[in-house]
């Protein structure tokens, strides 16, 4: 008998497929097609680290989901899946005849179905495929309906974030006990990934890790170069507990700062300050950006700030690196409690960043580093 090993109690999951339940009667559908990973895995506890292979929930407006996947994952639907209904297609099957199959068997051949049609996994090979199986069947494009409801976390998700935090912690004291005249961002990286995994991380990371003349750009990632005197390093770790996420940036020197850089990080940290200062639930998200994008073209550190300033984050399975939902001046949406948001200001080559709680009056920091410009021993 395989031994359960469930991320959260049978409850929170029952509780959210009745969410979602309740969400698809009343749009009128007869099941959903859940093809995000992460809604796979929120809605059923299904995970195996092969999600990338083909495979999807069915999640009908009344009764059980079904789980579809390869077969050589029995073993993770057995102790991760909460729900017993599954498909399993082998090697040798026309998978999609399979799934076509497993859909009809379940919601018959003409349902109402809506679908995560912008899902990563869902090809249009597959999309073209099930569509001819099931001529009788109707479409409706519901990317967003799971999607919104994972942007409030519950308490035992929150957990997991705050665990992330820490482990993104550990993961940027050794990057700033390892930076140093002569040493490799390979150097680095491994010394932080170690210490991200014996925090608690389930994934390496780095993270997001630059020097030189990339410590000016966004999404580098460590390569064999060599940091010099003076060179700048700009670090997010980005661990993850069972695949929930807490991320901070933090920027480094190496050997020497001029007083011109500490200024530069001491005015981020202000103007990061008054921009959470703001936040609360309630509060439009443009009110907090707006702080941002003034403070930082008010300084003169830049000529013009086009990048969001906030992200949600929680679960998440790569190649996401955050959910749908992003501050920027066009932004519609305000704060809620239970909310979990990356946010971060970057000018002149230096990033500060912090994984926030939404609270009932405020906002939290779970990530609880040190917020200055640091810089390393020669």
């Amino acid at each position: 008998m395989v031994q359960t090993a469930y991320w959260f109690e049978t409850t929170e999951f029952e509780g959210r497929l009745a969410r979602v339940q309740a969400a698809l009667r009343a749009g009128g559908h007869d099941a959903l097609l859940a093809f995000m990973p992460e809604t796979v895995t929120w809605i059923t506890g299904f995970f195996t680290r092969a999600y990338g292979g083909f495979q999807f929930a069915i999640v009908p407006a009344s009764g059980l989901p079904t789980v579809f996947c390869r077969d050589v994952s029995a073993y993770y639907v057995d102790s991760t899946c909460v729900f017993p209904d599954r498909v399993m297609w082998s090697d040798s099957d026309d998978r999609i005849a399979v799934a076509v199959e497993a859909i009809r068997s379940r919601v018959g051949p003409a349902p109402r179905l809506a679908v995560e049609m912008a899902a990563w996994p869902l090809s249009v090979a597959r999309h073209e495929g099930i569509r001819a199986g099931l001529p009788g069947s109707v479409w409706a494009d519901e990317s967003d309906l799971v999607a919104r409801m994972r942007l409030v976390k519950s308490p035992a998700e929150i957990a997991y974030q705050r665990r992330a935090a820490k482990a993104a912690e550990a993961g940027m004291a050794a990057a700033v006990a390892t930076v140093g005249v002569g040493v490799s961002e390979r150097e680095i990286a491994a010394e932080v990934c170690a210490a991200m995994i014996r925090a608690g991380s389930d994934l390496p990371g780095p993270g997001v890790m630059s020097s030189g003349e990339r410590a000016f750009h966004l999404h580098g990632g460590y390569s064999d170069r060599v940091l010099a005197r003076g060179d700048i390093v700009q670090i997010e770790t980005t661990p993850n507990v069972k695949h929930y996420h807490a991320r901070f940036m933090r920027p480094i020197r190496v050997a020497e700062a001029s007083d011109a850089d500490h200024r530069t990080v001491e005015r981020l940290v202000a103007i990061q300050d008054a921009a959470l200062a703001a936040v609360r639930p309630g509060v439009p998200a443009t009110v907090p950006d707006r702080i941002y994008r003034e403070g930082v073209l008010s300084s003169g550190l830049r000529e013009t700030y086009t990048n969001k300033t906030f992200y949600s984050v929680g679960l998440l399975l790569q190649p996401n690196g955050g959910e749908p939902l992003e501050a920027h001046p066009a932004a519609t949406w305000s704060f809620e409690p239970g909310m979990v948001f990356h946010t971060y200001v970057l000018a002149s080559g230096f990033g500060m960043s912090e994984t926030i709680l939404i609270t009932p009056d405020g906002h939290e920091r779970l990530t609880g580093f040190p917020r200055r410009l640091f810089v390393s021993g020669g």
